[in-house]
């Protein structure tokens, strides 16, 4: 594929790092939008440019994306109120669109979520379907791919209930048998890849669903034997989940759980339509086959390295 210079905006988070490795292997010239400092860990490729800008701001949104052959849109949040959801994923959307009719840029990749539906039980799944609709209607070269949760070495997910059951004798979980098709983080960068690689994904929205389904306990359960800590996990009922959500959300540092995250897994996290192997040219790795390992504390596995060669190429 010939060399693109691409616009990742929300490119400094979790799938953005590995989205950026991947295309920086390919060839790619990277500009990765940030309004603060990128984390702890955050690496700038040689063939990244990192910019600090208001992705709110519709000039300097347009300054941005200018010159660029396509966009990547995959900025979010997971907790805040009904006007910050709406703020960053219904309302970016619709100016990314408008920065790209502006400047020209025909090509946009939009990273949402699987279970995003305007009648969706929480604030997030709703505003992320509002995204979803302004992408759509943009008449703009797109494609949208809606991920299941993502996991991966360096996640908030696995390595959170690892965490927990570390410190605490019993896990009381809110949304315990959720269903979940987990899809590792390097197989969402790859599809994303493959997307802006091959015209034939322009116009189609792609539910990017792991082969394993687990309930969230099951999850839980994993993270920590495999971690070797090793809780009863307590499934809670919605009365008890939202009680203790709301106190989470009262407590000092990072949200671990907030009542809109409650509401979300009343609906199951999978899909009806198999993984997209046939578009992409890939299969998915399964998580059960990668994650014991990092949980461990062990290095990369067979299996994980035999998969990142497969993406390299």
């Amino acid at each position: 594929m010939t060399s693109q210079r691409i616009c990742l905006i929300g490119g400094s988070g979790f799938i953005g790092r590995h989205l950026a490795a991947q295309l920086a292997s390919r060839g790619h010239r990277l500009t990765i939008a940030s309004r603060r400092a990128p984390p702890p860990g955050f690496r700038v490729l040689p063939s990244a440019e990192l910019v600090s800008v208001d992705i709110h701001d519709p000039a300097q949104l347009a300054m941005l994306v200018d010159g660029h052959d396509a966009v990547v849109s995959m900025a979010g949040i997971l907790h805040g109120s009904r006007a910050q959801f709406e703020k960053a994923h219904a309302q970016l959307p619709e100016k990314i669109v408008a920065a790209c009719r502006r400047q020209n840029v025909r090509r946009l990749l939009h990273i949402s979520a699987l279970g995003a539906a305007q009648d969706a039980p929480s604030d997030y799944q709703q505003t992320k379907a509002l995204g979803e609709l302004a992408v759509e209607s943009s008449g703009l070269d797109w494609t949208i791919l809606r991920p299941s949760v993502v996991f991966g070495r360096d996640d908030a997910f696995l390595n959170m209930f690892a965490g927990l059951q570390k410190m605490l004798p019993v896990l009381p979980l809110a949304g315990a048998g959720c269903k979940m098709a987990p899809v590792w983080v390097d197989d969402v960068a790859r599809a994303a890849c493959e997307c802006l690689a091959r015209k034939e994904t322009v116009g189609k929205k792609l539910d990017l669903a792991g082969p394993e389904i687990h309930t969230l306990a099951d999850l839980a359960r994993l993270a920590g034997r495999a971690s070797g800590h090793p809780r009863p996990v307590v499934g809670l009922p919605d009365s008890l989940a939202m009680l203790q959500a709301a106190l989470m959300e009262w407590l000092p540092g990072p949200t671990l759980m907030s009542r809109d995250n409650v509401r979300s897994l009343q609906w199951d996290n999978v899909s009806d339509q198999p993984f997209p192997s046939s578009l992409l040219g890939f299969e998915p790795a399964a998580l059960s086959a990668l994650a014991p390992d990092w949980l461990a504390g062990r290095g990369r596995n067979a299996t994980a390295s035999r998969y990142r060669a497969k993406a390299a190429r």
